[in-house]
């Protein structure tokens, strides 16, 4: 059975994400097991060889734009459309050189074309009304050569595996993501919807070539519970893995 459609709308999804603001990172690491912190650390390493600018889209609250620039020291811009959000990345930023937040929209970027060593998102991409209109934005920033990289949740492909992981989706998580924030019921029952609506990695990476993207490819982690994806614009540097 197909899953059901997800309403992405983007006022819908700017008002759940600035409800869920104060919560969200509590319950990211709660509800991962804080296992999310060691995925976007391996995204971060997609990103190289040693960008000296990237693009950090759906940045949320700013972990994996700061973890961006702590693995490669460089220039990181973080940009989400959802202002509470962004303030509380701002919040987390502070301080930190190289680093700076911006509302934006990711189905239209405001930077000009290759502007960026790469581009990454991490649990963002998922919540965009076109994903494939999403990647062609990812890819028209970066410059020849550079990299695309999406952290995303996946369905593990061990049957067995994929039981205990839908249960744990549909019935823990929300039931967890209500006890702690009742108010945001809503937010922790799109959660598994969205990702049931999620296509598996073959058919993004297919998404990547179709937006011109070349040596696209993933990896999967924790026993394929995320995977990280990822393609090149073509020109100089192309080839990496």
């Amino acid at each position: 059975m197909a899953p059901a459609a997800v309403d992405k709308s983007p006022r819908r999804i700017r008002e759940m994400f600035d409800l869920i603001s104060p919560r969200y990172d509590f319950l990211n690491h709660l509800l991962s097991l804080n296992t999310d912190v060691a995925w976007r650390r391996r995204a971060a390493e997609k990103c190289g060889p040693n960008p000296k600018r990237v693009l950090d889209v759906c940045s949320g609250t700013g972990d994996l734009a700061l973890e961006l620039r702590r693995r490669w020291g460089c220039d990181v811009v973080g940009t989400d459309f959802a202002f509470r959000m962004l303030s509380r990345a701002r919040a987390k930023g502070v301080g930190t050189p190289g680093l700076r937040f911006q509302q934006a929209d990711t189905l239209h970027l405001p930077f000009r074309d290759a502007t960026f060593d790469a581009c990454a998102v991490a649990f963002g991409l998922r919540n965009v009304a076109d994903m494939n209109a999403g990647i062609r934005e990812m890819a028209r920033v970066v410059r020849p050569g550079g990299r695309v990289v999406i952290l995303e949740f996946a369905t593990p492909p061990s049957r067995f595996l994929r039981r205990g992981y839908l249960f744990y989706f549909t019935r823990v998580l929300p039931a967890i993501g209500e006890l702690i924030a009742p108010a945001r019921r809503g937010a922790y029952r799109y959660l598994p919807d969205s990702v049931a609506a999620w296509p598996e990695p073959e058919e993004l990476k297919a998404a990547l070539e179709r937006a011109g993207l070349v040596d696209a490819g993933y990896e999967r982690l924790t026993c394929g519970v995320a995977a990280i994806h990822y393609g090149t614009r073509p020109g100089a540097g192309a080839g990496r893995k």
